[in-house]
């Protein structure tokens, strides 16, 4: 009995998220530079969004690049923005050959404009693609997403568009970056750390959270 067959697809979750932990030390093990685990951990990506097409999951974000990864050395964030452009525009052709669709949550507009652009531009050419969607989120913190989602409603308040009364937890909800998905029902790490690190905080609220030793790069 293969993998698949032992899975009992009426339980599947409609939303997976991922936070990708332990491309670094995996190259550390290699004995190479951070930057070669994270092209490695590309293949790792590559698994778990055709697994996901595979078993029939609608959704699968995956924790691309928080806001506290600027902080890291510049040579390394200009290297992962450099993989991530070429990832993209290497995968947008195959994610169209399996329909499957791309979106992505954070703040977006603080990527470098190649980087940002060549999003866009996979996720306009994907966005018709109905099997599975591939959400990346990228410059991404949970609290710069609720301080986000506070500002805009206080806005409305002050344009008299929203009344305090009548915020509800739908409200919350639609001012975020997942305004329109689903929630997750499974939250996964690599790595063997066993927190969330500032990912999803409202949407994980109810979701069941699996915590692996198994650095990113191996997952695959």
């Amino acid at each position: 009995m293969s993998l698949k067959e032992k899975i009992n697809l009426s339980k599947l979750p409609q939303h997976i998220a991922i936070i990708m932990d332990g491309n670094g030390r995996w190259a550390k093990q290699q004995g190479e530079q951070r930057i070669f685990g994270h092209e490695n951990g590309v293949k790792s990506v590559r698994e778990a969004v055709e697994a996901c097409a595979e078993l029939g999951v609608n959704y699968l974000t995956l924790y691309a690049f928080s806001t506290e990864n600027w902080n890291r050395p510049q040579e390394e964030v200009i290297a992962l923005m450099q993989l991530l452009v070429h990832t993209i525009s290497a995968e947008t052709a195959t994610l169209n050959k399996n329909n499957i669709r791309l979106q992505a949550i954070g703040d977006l507009k603080s990527l470098p404009a190649d980087c940002y652009n060549e999003l866009q531009e996979a996720i306009e050419k994907t966005k018709d693609n109905t099997r599975t969607t591939l959400v990346l989120a990228l410059s991404y913190s949970s609290r710069w997403e609720l301080l986000n989602a506070v500002q805009q409603i206080a806005e409305k308040i002050q344009n008299k568009t929203l009344s305090p009364q009548n915020i509800t937890e739908n409200t919350i909800n639609t001012h975020l970056c997942t305004a329109g998905m689903p929630e997750p029902e499974l939250m996964i790490r690599t790595s063997g750390e066993h927190r969330i690190s500032n990912f999803l905080l409202w949407q994980l609220a109810y979701a069941e959270l699996y915590f692996t030793d198994k650095l990113w790069p191996d997952s695959n």
